[in-house]
C-alpha cells in the first residue's frame, strides 16, 4: 500500500477510536507491521497530526483534528467517479455539469498517478432515455425540494386520466426507466408517487409547507421500508 494511502487509513482508524488503541491492534487494523506503524506514527506527528501516545501504551488522535477535504481512498475516489457518471446519465443538464465540475476539482488536487487512474477508470453507467420535457422539469422539482415549497402541476396517470395536483415534494427516485417524485399530495391527503415524464406545467409556490420535508422524508421511508442512508 502506498505511504499516502496507508497514512490516510491510519488516521481514519484513529479518528474512529474513543480510547487509546494499542500499537499492535492499530497495526493489525491497518494491515502493516508494528515496526512500520511506529515509523508511520513518527512521520504523521512530524507533519503536525496530533497523535498522542507511545509504544506499549496506545495511541489516540486528539479531538478537533479534521482530515483535509479531498483526502480519499482509491475505493472512495472510484465511488465518486462512478456517482458522477451516474448523475451525467440520469439527471438534468445542470446537475450533469455540476458533477463534471466537481470531478474536475477532485482531479486537480489528486496525485498524478491517482488522477491518471481516475481518468482511465473502467467503470461505466449505461445511457438512459429521458426526453427534453422531463430534463427541463428536474431543476424546478429540485428547487422545490431544496426550498420546501409547494409544487403544482398537471399530471397524466397510467390510464391517461388527467388531473391537477398540488404537492409537498419529499424525494426524487432515479431509476433506469423513469424518474419518480415522492410527495405528499393534497388531493389524496397522503404520500403519492409521480413519474416526472407525466408531469407538465410545473409551478413553484412562494409558500413553504409544513411539516418540514425531513419529517415527511422519515414518514415516507417508514412507509416504504427504506433504510436510512449516510
Amino acid at each position: 500500500m502506498p505511504l499516502a494511502n496507508r497514512n490516510l487509513l491510519l488516521i481514519d482508524v484513529l479518528r474512529r477510536q474513543r480510547r487509546p488503541i494499542t500499537g499492535r491492534a492499530l497495526a493489525a487494523e491497518v494491515g502493516i507491521s508494528i515496526r512500520t506503524l511506529y515509523r508511520d506514527i513518527r512521520v504523521l506527528v512530524g507533519q503536525g497530526v496530533p497523535i498522542e501516545g507511545e509504544a506499549g501504551i496506545g495511541y489516540v488522535l486528539r479531538p478537533g483534528f479534521l482530515l483535509p477535504p479531498l483526502m480519499f481512498t482509491p475505493d472512495e475516489i472510484e465511488a465518486l467517479a462512478l456517482g458522477a457518471r451516474f448523475v451525467g446519465e440520469h439527471s438534468d443538464s445542470r446537475l450533469t455539469e455540476s458533477a463534471r465540475q466537481a470531478l474536475a476539482k477532485i482531479l486537480a488536487v489528486l496525485p498524478q498517478d491517482t488522477s491518471d487512474h481516475l481518468r482511465d477508470l473502467g467503470l461505466f453507467v449505461g445511457p438512459v432515455t429521458m426526453d427534453a420535457t422531463e430534463a427541463a422539469a428536474l431543476p424546478t422539482i429540485r428547487e422545490a425540494l431544496r426550498t420546501e415549497v409547494f409544487l403544482s402541476f398537471s399530471y397524466t396517470g397510467r390510464t391517461g386520466r388527467f388531473s391537477e395536483r398540488r404537492v409537498k415534494p419529499i424525494a426524487i427516485g432515479f431509476f433506469q426507466q423513469a424518474r419518480v417524485l415522492a410527495a405528499w399530495c393534497e388531493t389524496r391527503d397522503d404520500i403519492r408517487h409521480f413519474r416526472i415524464d407525466r408531469m407538465a406545467g410545473l409551478l413553484l409556490s412562494n409558500q413553504r409547507y409544513r411539516p418540514a420535508r425531513r419529517r415527511l422524508l422519515h414518514l415516507w421511508k417508514q412507509k416504504e421500508g427504506i433504510p436510512d442512508q449516510h
